[in-house]
């Protein structure tokens, strides 16, 4: 008998890697860190004397999209992502019940994964110079390593889980998504090949979104960084294909909290 026939007769039997990448489980996952960056967004995050707000890149990009279209607001990206995943359930037909066994399992595998890209980062330290100490957040108004390192730690900390957030939803989600089906399905492209050329298109992509420029030389890259971002961007392409958009955003918001809340507070 097929696995999926074994799977809808006995739905009790599901295993845990295949339901911590619905988008059911996925998206109770990821409440708790979308709550906790659009309640610090607005507590951390806003200067009430020029009326602007500290944010990260991929989510302003958001935000400016929304509002060439004419429909600005606040918290518009986070109900969009919250809409798109609970769509996306919806679509699959698949029961309202979920198991909170698995989004304990889901915290614990993204604590267990973002150690390999911690050993990166220290590798990229004894081999190439100092590693990137910003984490892998991109900002649209700080613009030097030091200006973020600076920031009280709620407000790294909110920047950080908003970094997991956004920048995952705009460069996995949405790009790698997006460049598979036009090769695969327009362009009639191997899955497979499409995909391994969907996810190298979005490390290239979130490594360039990034400054990679020497500080204080512009044009300039700074190769150290560069490697470093390609090579997140790649794990961060291979866990989306693998192991979903839920597990790869906790990886990269638990990623940042380290480096820039944990390391930088001490440093």
């Amino acid at each position: 008998m097929p696995r999926t026939a074994t799977i809808e007769m006995h739905p009790e039997r599901q295993s845990y890697w295949r339901l911590s990448v619905t988008p059911l489980h996925t998206l109770v996952f990821l409440i708790p860190l979308i709550l906790l960056y659009e309640i610090g967004s607005v507590l951390y995050l806003q200067n009430a004397t020029s009326g602007t707000m500290r944010t990260v890149g991929a989510r302003a990009i958001m935000t400016r999209f929304f509002e060439a279209f004419g429909a600005p607001g606040l918290h518009l990206p986070a109900i969009t992502l919250v809409v798109v995943l609970f769509t996306w359930h919806v679509f699959t037909r698949e029961k309202w019940r979920i198991y909170p066994g698995v989004i304990i399992g889901m915290a614990m595998e993204a604590a267990a994964l973002v150690l390999p890209l911690l050993v990166l980062g220290l590798i990229v330290d004894r081999r190439l110079g100092p590693a990137p100490a910003a984490g892998l957040i991109e900002m649209a108004n700080v613009t030097t390593t030091a200006d973020l390192r600076a920031l009280p730690w709620q407000e790294r900390l909110t920047l950080s889980i908003g970094a997991g957030l956004y920048e995952e939803l705009v460069f996995r989600l949405v790009l790698i998504t997006a460049v598979h089906a036009l090769l695969a399905d327009v362009f009639r492209v191997n899955k497979g090949t499409a995909a391994v050329v969907a996810c190298v298109i979005s490390a290239v992509s979130f490594a360039l979104y990034h400054d990679v420029s020497i500080s204080g030389v512009r044009g300039t890259a700074d190769m150290k960084v560069l490697v470093f971002l390609t090579v997140a961007g790649l794990y961060f392409g291979v866990l989306f294909l693998i192991r979903g958009f839920g597990i790869v955003v906790g990886v990269h918001a638990l990623y940042d909290i380290v480096v820039l809340v944990g390391i930088a507070s001490k440093s």
